[in-house]
């Protein structure tokens, strides 16, 4: 059973234009590629065909990624979350307590998570830990070089 994850619209889209592009221009362009490669000659011997053949395999591999994300997506209603908390969608700004560090960042879906852009994944380990905080409170979140204490400063929905 495939994980359910929530989308902004944004996301949503970017994701379907993808899979719309690998569908329409990426699988026509492979298989143009193993006709070319096939109509060289002997095929147990024609490295260009093999390679064209393991593209079209990691091309299908993608878009069927794709599809089975997009089926278990969900659109969020913002207008129906609970301001007070961190939830998927919230901009949280923090405090590291270890060495007084501010930063701001947005909670979003694993395929949507852009570090240099201030976005996380609500599955990663500090976006698991801050879910369900509130101004005010301390988040102690479990790294892999041990504990991070964050101030949770603001939440906002933007």
């Amino acid at each position: 059973m495939s994980k359910v994850s929530y989308y902004s619209p944004e996301g949503l889209k970017k994701l379907r234009e993808e899979l719309d592009h690998l569908r329409d221009v990426e699988r026509p362009k492979a298989s143009n590629a193993i006709g070319e490669a096939r109509d060289k000659g002997d095929l147990s011997e024609n490295a260009e065909y093999d390679a064209a053949k393991e593209a079209q395999g990691m091309l299908e591999m993608r878009i069927s990624k794709l599809e089975e994300v997009l089926a278990n997506a969900r659109l969020i209603d913002e207008s129906k979350l609970d301001l007070s908390k961190i939830l998927v969608h919230s901009t949280v700004k923090l405090k590291n307590q270890a060495n007084g560090m501010e930063m701001k960042y947005k909670l979003v879906a694993q395929s949507e998570a852009d570090l240099k852009n201030g976005k996380i994944s609500v599955d990663s380990p500090i976006g698991r830990g801050l879910l369900g905080k509130q101004k005010g409170d301390v988040a102690e979140i479990q790294v892999p070089n041990g504990i991070l204490k964050f101030d949770i400063l603001e939440i906002s929905r933007d």
